[in-house]
């Protein structure tokens, strides 16, 4: 972990001027290139014909485990990716691969007897992990409400239904969602998945927001009186018990009673975060709503931008853990920055700075974090000299075509709507 003390150079580095320099810089070309000649192909390639779903382990070196684990995060963030690309791109092969992850994913990481999706899978389809985890039922109703939208599939719809029910009957209390179940859902355990830092949390903002996003994508593929009615719960929640309204920012981990503990600030995931709550609202479509939580977005997004963005490389920070700033650059954390930024601008958070902060990010990340070699995507993390982290894989059950993929695809949307 690269650190910094907080009192350094890398706070309050943006200027407030308005930039026009950046509109010239980012175009919706160039997205479109990144989608289609380069992350869906290095995807393609991945595809496992033999033992079902995508191989699911390439170290830095580029070297395949085809016997590697097969997350079932993973591989549920596989499914909604392609199912959106098809949407987007209308090619039938990328649906073919949206069913094939589909098949993988039912036949094999869908447990039979008790329901829900297991954690991971054996690289031939056999159960390595059977525990139950909220966030990892987040992603798979993601996915499936997309695959619905994308093949009018109804059986992927209600297989999401199924697994929601699920999690609203068993992972929820009086207060929020809990995070890891046994594999009958019948008692808690330790959530060792979601927490770090030192810290083991009994709640996460990480898996209350993937819920949201989730319940999202379930009712705009339905709209389902009962989806909405939980997602405005996950929405107040996070407006409640999650949003500090001092520090206009999100807190990270809880207690049972959703009492914060640690002093963590995810710069990446408060600036995912605007952009999915904002779209929450929009798909839900009451103005009050959306009025209550743009004023707590553009008040989110001021922030990172005062205090995480690096106006002298163009790149955001990763986090800060007490009195340290963690500086690695993180693959997934440049991806959100370039929606989160871009989605401020339309919104009117912030004017022209904003779209200068979204395209500095994105030439960031085509210089650093776009893996040049041929057969890589992109670089996990890098250092503040620009080194890559030679230890940190290409592809894991945590590394997936679903944060770049869905940041080029947000942005050809956007740019198109700019234009």
């Amino acid at each position: 972990m690269v650190c910094v003390p907080l009192d350094t150079k890398y706070g309050n580095t943006v200027s407030r001027t308005k930039f026009t320099q950046g509109v010239q810089k980012m175009k919706r070309e160039e997205f479109v290139q990144e989608l289609t000649g380069h992350i869906i192909p290095f995807w393609n390639k991945l595809r496992d014909d033999e033992n079902g779903g995508f191989t699911g382990f390439m170290d830095s070196a580029l070297n395949i485990d085809k016997k590697g684990e097969k997350g079932v995060i993973l591989h549920s963030r596989i499914l909604w990716f392609y199912s959106n690309a098809y949407m987007e791109l209308k090619d039938p092969a990328l649906l073919d691969n949206a069913r094939h992850a589909y098949e993988f994913l039912t036949e094999k990481c869908v447990d039979k007897e008790y329901g829900g999706v297991y954690w991971s899978m054996n690289y031939d389809g056999t159960v390595k992990d059977d525990f139950k985890h909220s966030y990892c039922q987040a992603f798979f109703i993601y996915a499936l409400s997309s695959y619905y939208r994308a093949s009018g599939d109804k059986n992927a719809l209600k297989l999401a239904y199924e697994v929601m029910d699920l999690v609203e009957k068993y992972a929820t209390d009086d207060v929020a969602y809990l995070e890891t179940m046994a594999r009958d859902w019948k008692s808690e355990l330790a959530n060792d998945e979601l927490s770090e830092n030192g810290l083991m949390a009994d709640k996460t903002m990480n898996t209350t927001l993937h819920l949201m996003e989730a319940y999202t994508e379930l009712y705009l593929a339905d709209h389902s009186p009962k989806v909405l009615e939980r997602l405005k719960f996950q929405l107040e929640l996070t407006y409640d018990k999650i949003f500090d309204k001092q520090g206009n920012k999100l807190l990270v981990f809880f207690d049972k009673n959703m009492d914060v503990i640690g002093d963590i600030h995810s710069y990446g995931h408060d600036i995912e975060a605007t952009w999915l709550i904002d779209r929450a609202t929009e798909v839900i479509g009451d103005p009050v709503l959306t009025a209550k939580f743009a004023e707590m977005n553009k008040r989110i997004v001021r922030n990172i931008a005062d205090i995480a963005y690096d106006k002298a490389s163009g790149s955001l920070l990763n986090e800060r853990d007490k009195d340290k700033i963690n500086t690695w650059r993180i693959w997934w954390v440049q991806a959100e920055t370039v929606i989160g930024f871009m989605n401020g601008y339309q919104k009117g958070y912030g004017g022209e700075e904003y779209f200068e902060i979204s395209s500095n990010v994105w030439k960031f990340i085509q210089e650093h974090i776009i893996d040049k070699r041929p057969g890589g995507e992109w670089h996990s993390q890098i250092d503040d000299q620009w080194k890559p982290a030679d230890f940190k894989p290409m592809v894991d059950p945590w590394k997936c075509p679903y944060h770049n993929g869905r940041m080029c695809m947000e942005m050809m949307r956007r740019l198109a709507e700019k234009a």
